[in-house]
């Protein structure tokens, strides 16, 4: 019988702990197919994150640092500078790089670090009880926002993508989701393209995921799924923001 679908050799085979519905697990395999597609996890460096994001040094067999919160972009391009030769990514929730990590996430890319950043954003904070995040949807009910976010005192939610696209040091900004298939291979590719971006030495490279957080949104795992289609992608929008040809680079 031919093999069509396995476990990425990236990833360590234990059971994923997150919460049903939760899209951590997805876009984890869609990183670990990335670094098993270009062969590189014998030189690959990870950089955890605070928050949900942190269990990846969990989940993926490669070498894994932990940040403070905040700060795994300053981090990873510690690491970038001193191992040049390895490939150094961080996975980070919104709460980390768009909160108290936004000033690192900024400086990062308009220094044209040559890592990767994969940017969770389920527009909440996950591990710390439901908190309101910089990228939360206005309307959205939370636990430090009970009535819903309010622009008129809480601004609006953040499109870190947008942000970091128009910095002249970064060189490849996306927004993808995992929601549905058709979604997913668009994020598979993006991811890839990320990767190779570092690979290939043209700069920053930047992929933000939409993913549900059923548990602090308070639905099922059905509905938080609906509710990235229809309520976050519609102000979050998908798409490749930037890419730089090689020839930019030069």
């Amino acid at each position: 019988m031919e093999l069509v679908f396995k476990r990425p050799e990236c990833l360590i085979d234990i059971p994923f702990h997150f919460c049903p519905g939760c899209h951590h697990g997805i876009a984890h395999r869609l990183v670990a197919e990335a670094i098993d597609y270009f062969r590189i996890r014998e030189k690959t460096i990870g950089v955890a994150s605070v928050g949900c994001s942190v269990f990846m040094y969990d989940y993926f067999n490669i070498d894994v640092l932990e940040a403070p919160h905040g700060r795994a972009s300053a981090v990873a391009s510690g690491v970038k500078r001193a191992r040049k030769d390895r490939i150094v990514f961080t996975y980070q929730g919104d709460g980390d790089l768009a909160a108290i990590g936004i000033a690192e996430s900024i400086h990062t890319a308009n220094r044209g670090e040559k890592i990767t950043i994969i940017f969770a954003n389920n527009g909440i904070y996950g591990m710390t009880g439901g908190q309101m995040a910089p990228t939360t949807l206005l309307g959205q009910k939370t636990s430090t926002s009970p009535y819903g976010r309010d622009f008129t005192y809480d601004g609006y939610p953040i499109r870190m993508a947008e942000m970091l696209a128009t910095l002249e040091g970064s060189a490849f900004v996306a927004r993808v989701a995992v929601n549905n298939p058709a979604n997913l291979m668009k994020a598979k590719r993006a991811i890839r393209k990320a990767f190779q971006m570092q690979i290939e030495e043209i700069g920053f490279s930047f992929v933000e995921v939409l993913l549900a957080c059923p548990t602090n949104w308070g639905m099922t795992a059905l509905e938080a799924n609906k509710r990235v289609g229809e309520e976050m992608i519609p102000y979050f929008p998908l798409g490749i923001l930037k890419e730089r040809k090689m020839a930019d680079s030069l």
